[in-house]
């Protein structure tokens, strides 16, 4: 197991910056994911840790050792990739031993490796089998085996179940986290899917347009976002946002809608002369509440069972808000809400920054 560190890193394609500023600490045997948007400079990253895109300025620390120069082959990294990269014409056995091989190792120590990979993604029943005869999830496991067998100190893994279907994806998702458990390996792990980045990782890396936006275990980020980005972007359904202003009098505060509503807000200093919007997260909306309360306009209804989805708008702003009732309710009917003021995330329209 190894550490990773980047301090003041920096990438640039001529005058177009990618990266900017990136300071990161991983720690030994430490699941970490990088999320964001497409484009933010996830994978430009995950690509610089791995050696195959070059470090404008700053530096990578590998294991204590400054790693800028040092060529791919030297960092004792696996990466996963979202292709798979398999050979067509080589049996999963064969795929997953080629790196042993290619460095002429042993037929019996190849052999060996090949066995022990297997055992733990349970691939003994596909080794005789070609990619064509492999699923999608199948050959992401022979991926995975061909960076077990090289032993790496860190695995990376870049966007590595794009490629699946639904079922497939939820499936592979554990079996990366059983691995890691079982392994005790340092894992960086690149997606824009922040389902993924929730249930996976003991840390979140929250980047946008190049740059860090947030740092901490999934829960940190979700009850206690940094900024409106975070908070727009971790969390499925995402969390919505109501405008209006901060109200007040000598004894209570309050949140007033753009749509003439009322949230109360336990008490919480009125700022003067900000510009505000109120974060909500979907399952914080609680159906009824007093009558000068928020209102939804319905617009769309989704019974999923054990949920209902409600789509709608409060004044001019788009919600969508999640009951564990069954609610009999209709497109353009209006549904009084209200939320707990411990559940409001107040955010300074203007900066984006939390109150």
């Amino acid at each position: 197991m190894t550490d990773v560190q980047f301090r003041n890193l920096s990438k640039s394609f001529g005058h177009h910056k990618i990266l900017e500023d990136i300071n990161l600490e991983i720690n030994s045997g430490e699941f970490v994911v990088l999320v964001g948007p497409s484009g933010c400079g996830k994978s430009t990253l995950l690509r610089m840790l791995a050696g195959l895109e070059p470090i404008t300025s700053g530096d990578l620390i590998i294991g204590g050792v400054r790693a800028n120069d040092l060529p791919p082959q030297q960092r004792n990294i696996a990466m996963v990739f979202q292709s798979y990269a398999l050979f067509p014409h080589l049996k999963a056995s064969d795929n997953i031993g080629f790196g042993p091989k290619i460095r002429g190792e042993t037929r019996a120590a190849i052999d060996e490796k090949v066995k022990k990979a297997s055992g733990v993604l349970n691939l003994f029943s596909y080794l005789d089998r070609y990619p064509r005869e492999l699923s999608g999830g199948q050959r992401q496991r022979v991926a995975m085996g061909r960076a077990i067998v090289r032993e790496p100190s860190v695995f990376l893994f870049d966007e590595p179940l794009s490629n699946l279907d639904a079922q497939l994806r939820v499936q592979m998702r554990t079996e990366i986290k059983a691995l890691h458990q079982r392994l005790k390996s340092t894992i960086v792990y690149v997606t824009h899917d922040q389902i993924e980045a929730m249930t996976m990782a003991d840390r979140i890396v929250v980047m946008n347009l190049g740059r860090i936006q947030q740092v901490g275990a999934p829960l940190e980020l979700y009850d206690r976002p940094a900024n409106k980005f975070v908070a727009s972007f971790i969390g499925s359904p995402s969390m919505s946002f109501v405008s209006g202003a901060l109200k007040g009098s000598a004894t209570k505060a309050w949140f007033e809608t753009s749509g003439g509503g009322r949230l109360a807000l336990a008490g919480k200093p009125v700022p003067a002369d900000i510009t505000v919007e109120a974060g909500i997260r979907p399952e914080h909306f609680v159906v009824g509440g007093a009558d000068d309360a928020m209102a939804i306009d319905v617009d769309v209804v989704e019974p999923t069972g054990a949920e209902t989805h409600v789509y709608g708008a409060i004044g001019p702003d788009t919600v969508r808000a999640v009951f564990r009732d069954r609610l009999q309710i209709r497109p353009g009917d209006r549904l009084p809400v209200s939320v707990d003021p411990a559940n409001i995330h107040l955010f300074d329209k203007m900066t984006g920054l939390p109150l």
